[in-house]
């Protein structure tokens, strides 16, 4: 039997209310994709690795590499346990629970200016290429096509939100969506991080909010699954715990502190923490660019 260390309390309670009905949706070497046949939902298992996120259950176990787990498997609640099929029990009691947070937008914005610029210098040295951030060795015309598309997207998009267009905006985010390599594509990364800000208590820009219902409505067959579910989730503030706590130091913290946590975020896949970290600078700057420009609309009248 494997002990449950720390969970979602959407899922926790998912377990608890819906007595939880599911099968294996996809397996990775870290985590475990569930879907509920109630809900539709997915639903994920990690490793004693990895840090909490939305709808997820971190385990005690290393890796689901050597479990002999199956597409399909039946996932169900037997007592206090979540069993897969006859291959795996977890232990649900004392389980510890999480629930995203995000923190408030400073009244101050000197720190974050300040810290976004540290963020940018730090990323174009030590984050990973071939996402959203360019890959200057490559040869490969595919992946250069794919870096200029991926470039001219994100800053026509940018360009709409800061001019405060909102259907160009959504017709530019849309055009992100499944657009770049990964399982999660870059163009969805970015977007993550980007929405993500969006969503911080006591955003000045509440349109913002508007923006990232209309883009998530049209999203769900312009990806994969598991990528869909990520950006529906950003939409709504829902994002793992290490991009909530650089969130937290972008806008309050010291360098040190800084970059050590974006250097756990930028460990996230392959260039997937890249893309993230450049949606989260994108959306604090457009936040910063609104909020300057309202103002001195304001001082003006």
């Amino acid at each position: 039997m494997i002990q449950a260390l720390s969970g979602d309390v959407a899922f926790l309670q998912a377990i608890r209310d819906l007595k939880f009905d599911g099968f294996i949706h996809s397996i990775f070497s870290k985590t475990v994709n569930i879907k509920c046949r109630e809900s539709g939902e997915l639903y994920n298992l990690a490793c004693n690795r990895l840090d909490n996120a939305p709808n997820s259950l971190i385990i005690d176990i290393n890796c689901f590499s050597n479990n002999h787990l199956e597409l399909n498997d039946q996932v169900f609640i037997q007592k206090s346990t979540l069993s897969i099929d006859n291959k795996m029990v977890i232990r649900l009691e004392d389980v510890k629970g999480w629930e995203c947070s995000l923190p408030c937008y400073p009244l101050n914005e000197q720190r974050l200016i300040y810290n976004l610029a540290i963020m940018k210098g730090y990323i174009e040295f030590n984050g990973k290429s071939g996402g959203m951030k360019k890959d200057s060795q490559t040869r490969n015309p595919f992946e250069v096509e794919m870096a200029k598309m991926l470039e001219e997207r994100s800053y026509s998009l940018l360009c709409s939100l800061v001019n405060n267009n909102e259907s160009e905006a959504v017709n530019h985010a849309l055009s992100l969506i499944g657009l770049g390599p990964g399982l999660t594509p870059s163009g969805d990364d970015y977007l993550t991080g980007l929405m993500t800000t969006f969503q911080l208590l006591n955003c000045p820009c509440y349109s913002l909010k508007e923006f990232c219902e209309r883009v998530i409505l049209k999203a769900k067959h312009l990806t994969n699954e598991i990528s869909y579910m990520t950006l529906k989730m950003a939409s709504v503030g829902k994002v793992r715990e290490s991009i909530v706590h650089l969130l937290c130091l972008a806008m309050y913290g010291e360098e040190k502190e800084l970059i050590k946590a974006l250097q756990h975020v930028l460990q996230i896949g392959s260039s997937s923490g890249t893309d993230i970290s450049l949606g989260l600078v994108s959306g604090l700057e457009t936040i910063l660019k609104i909020s300057s420009t309202r103002r001195n609309i304001h001082v003006n009248h």
